[in-house]
């Protein structure tokens, strides 16, 4: 990878500053490309994880437009096109306050996907939102704006930086839109968000996408973790999919797990949701030996069905 690393570092900083609402960032194609293929593919990643844990629910989009608000490279965009080839969309609507940033999603979604009609502004009918890493770089007013676009929207999917304060502004927009939208996932529920109960100031909703093997080995995503200073392993992740159609209900005793499994010698602590709220749960090597070694690795599902015995998980199995 040959690009302008001290730029991509800068505009690496203004995130981590929560600088980045400031102004218009993307100062050249030269940065939009570097961005799309080093920063971008992490969140591609995220958005992933998000859509395999939607095909375990059975989520598909509502036919119509898709409408990428905040798109810089349009990679939220592409990664939902790619997922659903078959939804019946109508068109990609791209927006963004970089006229720049709006041409360079417009070139790379016509590339990738040139039998799909790209346009800009709010789709009219019916259309699905993205919202992808913005909620760090609007003031409380422009996010209230963007909370009227998405009570207009038939279907939202939104993903954020795995952090507390990303995932405090996620649970806020949830209680705003959930009388208007179902909560998908990763809420199984469509009751106040338990982490606003109290005894849960210091926990957040997040989750941990799995990068490709090849960030271990290709000499390139090497470098770029280097230079960076980013665990090219850690992909903490917060989100919110909501829908005006009902989900299925899920099966008695489904949970969401959130956070990291807390894992010791024989046992593991379990933060989990339902719509009774968030507890912790403890569960034991010896309860399935073969799911704690899969946990143990970080390869098991966030969404799980329990069977309880006071504090104590009885059984747990993959959904």
């Amino acid at each position: 990878m040959e690009y302008d690393w001290s730029s991509l570092d800068e505009l690496r900083t203004t995130y981590l500053e929560g600088t980045a609402g400031q102004g218009d960032y993307w100062t050249s194609d030269a940065l939009l490309s570097g961005y799309d293929v080093t920063f971008a593919r992490r969140i591609a990643w995220k958005w992933q994880h998000v859509f395999r844990d939607l095909a375990g629910l059975q989520w598909t989009p509502p036919a119509g437009a898709v409408y990428d608000w905040g798109c810089g490279t349009g990679v939220a965009a592409r990664e939902f096109l790619a997922a659903y080839p078959e939804a019946g969309l109508t068109s990609v609507s791209l927006h963004d306050r970089s006229r720049r940033a709006v041409n360079f999603a417009t070139a790379a979604v016509r590339q990738e996907f040139p039998e799909v009609a790209v346009t800009t502004g709010e789709p009219e009918g019916v259309f699905t939102l993205l919202l992808s890493h913005v909620v760090t770089e609007l003031k409380e007013s422009a996010l209230a704006e963007l909370l009227k676009l998405a009570g207009r929207a038939a279907a939202v999917v939104w993903v954020e930086p795995g952090t507390s304060a990303a995932s405090g502004q996620l649970v806020k927009a949830r209680e705003v839109l959930r009388e208007a939208l179902h909560p998908i996932a990763p809420c199984l529920h469509r009751n106040r968000c338990g982490l606003l109960a109290e005894g849960h100031a210091n926990d957040w909703c997040h989750f941990f996408a799995t990068p490709p093997n090849e960030v271990y080995t290709d000499r390139d995503w090497v470098q770029f973790g280097r230079i960076m200073g980013i665990d090219l392993r850690s992909l903490p992740l917060s989100y919110l999919v909501l829908d005006q159609r009902a989900p299925v209900a899920p099966p008695p005793g489904a949970v969401r797990l959130i956070g990291k499994r807390r894992l010791y010698k024989g046992h593991a602590l379990l933060d989990a949701c339902d719509a009774c709220g968030v507890h912790e749960r403890r569960f034991t090597k010896r309860t399935a030996p073969a799911l704690f070694r899969a946990m143990n690795k970080g390869k098991t599902s966030t969404l799980q069905r329990w069977t309880l015995e006071g504090n104590e998980v009885k059984a747990l199995e993959e959904l």
